[in-house]
């Protein structure tokens, strides 16, 4: 049975979460404590009083630090989930990449065997490591960044059906232009989780449908925090139980076994499942048809249909708001970071989910773009998909691409 199988269905109004004026007494938020004046990192509208419970308990969780006494490191990139996603926004983290790539600068090299400890760096060292992770290369090295992404809205994510992104998939197929976005079908890393309250994956399980993460190579939360956990802080649980292998050769840190329990997973997961869209501003109108006309909203997809049995009855058989497709998208070789998550390319990134941008200071994998404009116009290039839409968007009068791009703001 679901954890939240008890929940009672309550009116999802997205535009009236976190509206002003006081709480009623019935209303299961009264009392809760927002961060700051901040009104975007609260619970799902109408949770429940025991939802709101979780989700206050998955937040303390999310901001915890970890010392090396609680089993941080050997090797790590932030001492916190909020190091990288401070108030479920967008950064301050941003993890550095690595890649052996051919001649040509972007495409991924057959051998990889000169980055024995992968292609993430890790800055810091606790546990008695004393040595970096470093590349032992012979070749062209590519180096890239990528910025904490926001994790808004991310249970809307998780429910959304998989049936729906297929759908999608086959619809862009048989365009007849350049859009052809795939799904990324990923296979499940962690071990299996004893709670099956979302899934019963086991490792080892093939063709599920990647939705976390730039790449789309991760298809569940539980997975994506126990990922987190382990490859950004070293931190050990159930579903990631091994270290990182680690140029000291280290087999554990401070902390002998596994640093996090179970729970601690499945509580930092269940917050951003329970974790509420930011309010939206009422959409403008002429910005909206713009963002169709030039067909933005061709992989930015408006809404998804979401699962009629998801274990959150509030995000269960929905039209969630998320604005992508789920899909990766060729945006050409200006955009390649050398890197092949399962069976994303070199130059393939998920359609990006346009949740929360008025928290945003900076835009696209790696933060190049510091407007929404730019944003846009870097859609651009050599072999992009999105290089048709960009000409349209080029092609608006100055006052009709600020309508779209105020419009997107307001998302």
């Amino acid at each position: 049975m679901s954890r939240f199988a008890s929940v009672l269905v309550l009116p999802l109004l997205f535009n009236n979460a976190g509206c002003g004026g006081e709480p009623a007494p019935s209303d299961p938020l009264a009392g809760v404590q927002l961060i700051g004046d901040d009104l975007s990192d609260i619970p799902l509208h109408g949770a429940s009083a025991e939802q709101v419970d979780r989700f206050k308990e998955g937040d303390a969780l999310f901001d915890f630090v970890f010392r090396e006494r609680d089993g941080l490191g050997p090797l790590y990139i932030r001492t916190s989930c909020a190091g990288c996603h401070e108030g479920a926004a967008r950064g301050p983290g941003a993890v550095q990449k690595m890649a052996l790539v051919d001649d040509d600068g972007v495409t991924p090299a057959v051998d990889q065997a000169g980055l024995p400890y992968g292609h993430t760096m890790r800055p810091y060292a606790v546990g008695g490591a004393t040595t970096l992770s470093r590349p032992e290369i012979e070749g062209t090295i590519k180096l890239s960044q990528r910025l904490g992404p926001p994790v808004f809205g991310r249970g809307y994510m998780e429910a959304v059906d998989d049936a729906e992104i297929e759908r999608v998939a086959s619809e862009q197929a048989a365009r007849g232009d350049a859009i052809r976005g795939r799904v990324n079908r990923v296979v499940f890393h962690s071990k299996k989780n004893a709670d099956e309250s979302f899934h019963t994956f086991a490792e080892g399980d093939e063709n599920l449908i990647g939705r976390f993460g730039f790449k789309a190579r991760v298809a569940t939360l539980d997975d994506f925090t126990a990922d987190a956990y382990q490859g950004d802080m070293g931190i050990t649980s159930p579903l990631r139980p091994e270290e990182l292998p680690n140029p000291d050769g280290l087999t554990d840190d401070a902390k002998p076994g596994e640093d996090v329990a179970i729970d601690t997973v499945n509580a930092v997961a269940d917050y951003m499942r329970l974790l509420e869209i930011p309010k939206r501003a009422p959409a403008d109108e002429h910005g909206q048809a713009l963002f169709a006309e030039v067909d933005c909203a061709g992989c930015h997809v408006p809404s998804l249909r979401t699962r009629a049995d998801y274990p959150i009855a509030q995000l269960a058989d929905i039209d969630a708001l998320v604005y992508t497709d789920f899909l990766l998208h060729d945006l050409g070789p200006d955009l390649a970071d050398g890197l092949a998550d399962e069976s994303a390319s070199s130059a393939s990134w998920r359609t990006a989910p346009l949740i929360g941008m008025r928290h945003s200071t900076s835009y696209l994998h790696d933060g190049r773009a510091m407007t929404i404009e730019q944003a846009i116009l870097l859609h651009d290039g050599p072999g992009s998909e999105a290089a048709a839409s960009v000409a349209a968007f080029r092609a608006l009068s100055r006052e009709d691409r600020e309508a779209l791009i105020d419009f997107v703001r307001s998302l």
